[in-house]
Parts: structure tokens; C-alpha cells; sequence
């Protein structure tokens, strides 16, 4: 049996699809948003957290993530998958249209096909060749992985009759 992919990059699957969701109280624009947010806090920047929460678009906030004092990197693998499920399953579950949209790529895996990221995408375009290929793939394809597993836990939730609205 063949895998089915589902690609996306730049699109409403994307973490810098503006989607307003609520996290412990706090209110993020972009899953993108939160992430900065999560890593600067992770690290104790917290001018740099509260230079995200006021950057308008996720350009804005990922630049500044990428300045967060006292990153390192052995610590950001073991909590960035954590962080971004964190942020798309709040996303997805506060945002129907969002929801439905996810929902919508059911019995397929995700895939970021960025080909400029080698850790949330997998390093090529969806129309390389070699995208439809897992073993072919450059990245690791974390935000697709991600999303999958957003995906599946939520449908999982509805099946249940768990509401998170």
C-alpha cells in the first residue's frame, strides 16, 4: 500500500496562517507566534517573549525568536515538537474552520514541502519528484509529523464525543 501525502507550504496549514487561539490565558495571532513565545520563555527571555507577543506578523516573530538569549540547541530539540503540538492543538481545536480544514486531509500525512527547511519541512518542493519519496526526503518534516499527530488526536477527541470548543 502506497503512503498518501498531503503537501502544503505557504498555505492555511501553515504556522504562519493567522489563527487566533488562547493558551493559558495568553492570546496568540500565528501557531508561529506561540513558538517564539514558548522558546524565549524556555530560555528565560522574557524581554524577547514580550517582544513577540507585540510583533504583528510571524516574519516579525520569528525574527525575534531567532534572538532569544541563551538558546541552545541540545535543549530546543528535546522541547520544539512539544511546543508546536502545543500550539497547533490549541490552534485547530479553538478554530473550526481551521479544524475542518485539518480534518479534511484524513488518511493522509502531512507534509511541510518547504524546499528551504531541513528540520520542519522535508527540503523539497511538492513538485520535486523525489517529495513523493519519504527515503528521498532532505528534512525531517517536523511540522507535518506534527500536524498529523494534531490531526489524529483530535479526530480521535470527536469520536469520543469530546468537545474542546
Amino acid at each position: 500500500m502506497t503512503e498518501a501525502f498531503t503537501f502544503f507550504w505557504k498555505s492555511p496549514l501553515s504556522q504562519w496562517q493567522r489563527s487566533p487561539f488562547v493558551v493559558g490565558g495568553q492570546s496568540f495571532t500565528h501557531a508561529e507566534q506561540f513558538m517564539m513565545y514558548a522558546k524565549a520563555l524556555l530560555f528565560s527571555d522574557r524581554e524577547a517573549a514580550r517582544a513577540i507577543l507585540q510583533a504583528v506578523t510571524p516574519r516579525e516573530q520569528q525574527a525575534i525568536g531567532r534572538t532569544v538569549k541563551g538558546f541552545d540547541e541540545t535543549v530546543w530539540i528535546l522541547f520544539r515538537e512539544g511546543i508546536v503540538y502545543q500550539a497547533n492543538y490549541a490552534r485547530f481545536s479553538q478554530n473550526l474552520d481551521q479544524r475542518e480544514l485539518l480534518f479534511a486531509t484524513r488518511g493522509t500525512t502531512l507534509v511541510e514541502a518547504s524546499p528551504h527547511d531541513l528540520v520542519w519541512g522535508i527540503g523539497l518542493a511538492a513538485d520535486d519528484r523525489r517529495a513523493s519519496d519519504r527515503t528521498q526526503w532532505r528534512g525531517l518534516n517536523l511540522l507535518g509529523q506534527t500536524l498529523t499527530r494534531v490531526r489524529e488526536a483530535l479526530l480521535w477527541e470527536e469520536s469520543q464525543g469530546i468537545s474542546r470548543e
